[in-house]
């Protein structure tokens, strides 16, 4: 098989994400009609991303946010888009590149999309500037916010990674017996940590790894 130099893969992937730039520009403009709202899942530590070290340090890898009721300042330019939310009541700025999404989702409709991690060439190298902190966020005036996502409320947003696992506490010492361990507790799991709901069985997901041609 012939080597694919025109990379309809890669085509195909940029066209994709011209789709997720149209949606999200028309609800900018417009605000979300019907029931629309949208999952949009990218990689914190893609080039370009700009969020406060608090949420880098908390999503070191992939992050999901919810666009329904509970965020303000939609803004979409030609390769990236921001958005101000609140996580535990702390207004946050993001800045999200088209090249670091990871999915997109409307349970509305059961569409998704997936896409694969953007290839960085081989003279490229990636520097702290390329992956800067965001601004600290000002918090609008409540007559101008819908309260944004909070992560502590289901759905989840993320999973923290290195979660450990509750240590079975052991039961006091009975006089005539040897110890014995107590059943272990039940996780203490914050709604936080509770992973994103997957999509409904029957979503319509595309995938990139049809239209890759191998050599």
């Amino acid at each position: 098989m012939s080597t694919d130099l025109i990379r309809y893969d890669l085509l195909v992937q940029d066209a994709l994400k011209g789709v997720v730039r149209k949606v999200l520009t028309d609800a900018a403009r417009d605000g979300l009609p019907g029931d629309h709202h949208f999952y949009v899942s990218f990689r914190t530590g893609a080039p370009g991303v700009k969020i406060s070290q608090r949420l880098r340090d908390k999503y070191p890898q992939d992050m999901t946010i919810v666009l329904q009721h509970q965020f303000w300042d939609l803004s979409v330019g030609e390769t990236a888009f921001e958005v101000g939310l609140s996580f535990s009541s702390v207004a946050e700025r993001l800045h999200v590149p088209f090249d670091a999404l990871s999915g997109f989702f409307d349970p509305s409709v059961q569409f998704g999309l997936k896409f694969e991690p953007q290839e960085v060439g081989a003279s490229e190298t990636v520097t702290p500037e390329m992956i800067a902190p965001a601004a600290p966020a000002t918090k609008p005036a409540p007559s101008e916010v819908v309260k944004a996502v909070d992560p502590s409320a289901k759905p989840a947003l993320a999973k923290p990674s290195g979660a450990k696992s509750p240590v079975p506490q052991l039961a006091p010492k009975a006089e005539a017996e040897e110890p014995k361990p107590a059943p272990a507790r039940k996780a203490d799991r914050r709604k936080s940590d509770a992973p994103a709901e997957p999509p409904e069985a029957g979503a319509e997901v595309v995938s990139l790894d049809a239209f890759r041609k191998k050599s």
